[in-house]
């Protein structure tokens, strides 16, 4: 499951590290201080994909049930 949840944190934190990084360049009162708001932004991203890609994989690697 670990492998698992290594490869889904891999795509989903670059995935979610992206979607943060544009929302800062969206945002007019951010992007003034994109180059201390992106890093910030990005790093968050990588952390909060980290429980969801356990969660993912934790749903991935039990069998389903009919």
């Amino acid at each position: 499951m670990f492998k698992v949840a290594v490869v889904v944190w891999i795509i989903g934190g670059a995935t979610l590290a992206g979607m943060l990084m544009v929302a800062v360049l969206v945002v007019p009162s951010l992007s003034a201080e994109a180059m201390h708001w992106i890093p910030i932004a990005v790093g968050c991203g990588f952390v909060i994909a980290m429980p969801v890609s356990f969660v993912v994989a934790r749903k991935i690697a039990t069998p389903s049930v009919r």
